[in-house]
């Protein structure tokens, strides 16, 4: 690896645009894999596929589809978001809590 105190300025330009060629390369490529996630659960609501398989099929895409979301165009594959990832991953677990302990108190 060439260190970043040798490189030139033009390296440095090209170093950065390939980064930004491929990060918008994924980025297209997790837009189209959400379109396509979307038509399929759209499409297994039109042809009314029994709930027993709809349901955990369209839960499933919609939590791909969120963690697409997040890794790429929320950049949270990037350095410096580790506070925020905790927050966020600490407040889906406040949340999973709260809704599993009043489907406890309503079921129980």
């Amino acid at each position: 690896m060439v260190d970043n105190q040798s490189q030139t300025p033009q390296q440095k330009v090209e170093f950065e645009r390939k980064q930004h060629k491929e990060e918008m390369k994924q980025q297209v490529i997790s837009f189209a894999l959400m379109i396509l996630f979307t038509f399929i659960a759209f499409g297994m609501v039109l042809l009314d596929i029994g709930s027993v398989f709809l349901v955990p099929t369209l839960l499933l895409l919609a939590v791909v589809q969120v963690l697409f979301q997040l890794y790429y165009f929320m950049h949270m594959k990037n350095k410096g978001h580790d506070m925020v990832a905790v927050m966020m991953y600490g407040g889906l677990a406040v949340a999973i809590l709260t809704i599993i302990a009043f489907t406890t108190i309503i079921w129980w």
